[in-house]
């Protein structure tokens, strides 16, 4: 690999007060990543893909989405990923390798193929709602409701992700206390965590800090929360940061900053796993990550997709 400073001790490692000595990268590039590329890659490309992933010691690896192939084509071949991927968690302890579920068949689908872990993908805005779900916010919660029951009876984990927590292209601003509300009632059906989604990137940290405070007051703890953060605006880092401060130790982010949405156009790439490990590790923050081998990864993934990731990181230790 050229031009990496790794091997000049860098970054250094500067703790800040108040931080959790440890995050949890829930990685998303194979799922919310590969779901926003024009055209699907090989199955066998997807499964090298996670199993690099897990490699370089990512532990939370999104894997798929089990969703009709009209709607996400990109991601038709979860069936014929998922038992390319079936000996991974014996080679890595404790790796976890969730799977995004719109409804009970596939949910279904997925428990045939015994996954420990799903999520359920809801919206805090009735306008998204209805244009990724086809149905209103409360028909959608009340949709997610027998998955989340299912689940739970079968000892799978869930993830609660909400979408258009700050601001919606169609409803511009979204207030925290309507967050808070379906927030709320997401944890009520029974998930087990909550991601809370910028979805087109237009947070900043003082609304981070204060959608946090609203949630904590309403009983749902940073300690069940997670952030997705989008770099539309170059703020991720910064909000993510924030809500480190405030508690939250998972937070999601994609290899080489892969994704968007299909649904909201103006949703551009996700955080950078990369530029997230740089960070944290700057800070004296344990992820168990190696970042040389991540930022290998996703040059290698770059080199099918047909152009130059778009992580700085990856790009400063690459020399791309």
């Amino acid at each position: 690999m050229t031009g990496s400073v790794l091997s000049l001790g860098l970054p250094e490692a500067v703790p800040l007060p108040g931080l959790p000595a440890r995050v949890r990268i829930h990685e998303v590039g194979a799922r919310d990543g590969l779901q926003n590329e024009a055209l699907p890659l090989p199955v066998e490309v997807k499964a090298e893909f996670v199993a690099r992933l897990a490699a370089a010691g990512l532990r939370t690896v999104e894997a798929t989405s089990f969703v009709h192939p009209k709607w996400v084509p990109q991601l038709a071949d979860a069936e014929q990923l998922m038992p390319l991927l079936a000996d991974l968690p014996g080679r890595y302890p404790g790796l976890r390798l969730p799977v995004l579920v719109p409804n009970e068949r596939g949910l279904e689908r997925a428990l045939a193929h015994g996954v420990s872990d799903i999520a359920v993908f809801a919206s805090a805005t009735e306008t998204f709602a209805r244009r990724n779900l086809n149905r209103s916010l409360e028909e959608s919660l009340e949709m997610f409701a027998p998955v989340v029951a299912r689940a739970a009876e079968e000892g799978v984990r869930v993830r609660g992700y909400l979408s258009m927590c700050f601001g919606d292209p169609w409803e511009g601003p979204v207030p925290p206390a309507q967050v808070v509300e379906v927030g709320r009632r997401l944890m009520e059906l029974g998930c087990d965590e909550l991601s809370l989604g910028d979805t087109i990137g237009v947070a900043t940290p003082g609304q981070v800090t204060a959608l946090l405070a609203a949630l904590d007051r309403a009983g749902v703890a940073p300690q069940r929360l997670a952030v997705h953060f989008h770099d539309t605006y170059g703020q991720a880092l910064a909000n993510t940061l924030a809500a480190l401060h405030f508690g939250v130790s998972v937070v999601d982010a994609s290899a080489g900053g892969l994704g968007g949405c299909p649904y909201a156009k103006s949703a551009t790439g996700n955080l950078a796993t990369e530029d997230l490990v740089w960070m944290l590790h700057g800070l004296g923050i344990e992820t168990g990550v190696d970042l040389e081998a991540l930022a290998a990864t996703s040059v290698w993934l770059a080199g099918h997709l047909g152009r130059p990731s778009p992580s700085r990181t990856v790009r400063a230790l690459t020399g791309g």
